[in-house]
C-alpha cells in the first residue's frame, strides 16, 4: 500500500470517526466509585450526545454532567428527582413527591454512620435543574453533598445546562 493511499484512508477515517465523537457519542471511563455496583470503576461506557437534546433528563436515567461545584471534571451520577419534584432523604431512604421509592441499585457502604446528606429536605427542585445521586451513596459527591468552594453553602441542584450526555452500554 502507497503512503498517499495510507494517509487518504487515515484522513477518511478522522473525517467520520471525529465528528461522530464530537456530537452524537463518546466513550467515557468510569474512575471513582460513586456508582458502584452499577458502574464500576475502571468500566467503560457509551455517552449519548443526542438524545438529551431531543428530550429532557428522566428520573432514574444516568447522566454526564460539568460539575457544578467548581471542580474541574465531569461526573457520572443518577437523575432522582426533575423540576417540580419534591425530594427528601430520611435516614438514608429517598422519599419522593411524599412516597418513599425502593431503589434497589443503591449501595450503603457505610451503613451505620450518619453522613452529610443521609437527613436532606424536603427540596423542591427548581426549573432549570435536577437533584442527582451516585448509585454508592456513602462514597458519592452529589446534590447530597456538594458544597460552593467560594460561599461554603450547598449546592443541591444541577443545572441543566451542565449535562454533557446520557450513559448508554458498557464496551
Amino acid at each position: 500500500m502507497s503512503l498517499s493511499r495510507l494517509l487518504f484512508l487515515v484522513c477518511i477515517a478522522l473525517a467520520v470517526v471525529l465528528p461522530v465523537r464530537l456530537w452524537v457519542i463518546e466513550p467515557i471511563y468510569i474512575a471513582s466509585p460513586s456508582m458502584e455496583p452499577h458502574l464500576p470503576v475502571g468500566g467503560h461506557v457509551f455517552m449519548d450526545k443526542v438524545t438529551l437534546r431531543l428530550r429532557p433528563p428522566r428520573r432514574g436515567e444516568i447522566i454526564v454532567f460539568r460539575s457544578p461545584v467548581g471542580a474541574d471534571h465531569e461526573l457520572v451520577k443518577r437523575v432522582i428527582a426533575v423540576p417540580g419534584d419534591t425530594v427528601e432523604l430520611k435516614e438514608k431512604r429517598l422519599v419522593l413527591n411524599g412516597r418513599e421509592v425502593y431503589e434497589g441499585y443503591v449501595r450503603h457502604t457505610r451503613r451505620d454512620e450518619r453522613l452529610q446528606g443521609d437527613d436532606l429536605g424536603p427540596l423542591t427542585v427548581p426549573e432549570g435543574a435536577l437533584f442527582v445521586l451516585g448509585d454508592n451513596r456513602d462514597e458519592s459527591k452529589d446534590s447530597s453533598a456538594w458544597v460552593d468552594p467560594a460561599t461554603n453553602e450547598p449546592v443541591y441542584f444541577l443545572p441543566l445546562k451542565n449535562i454533557r450526555g446520557l450513559v448508554r452500554g458498557f464496551y
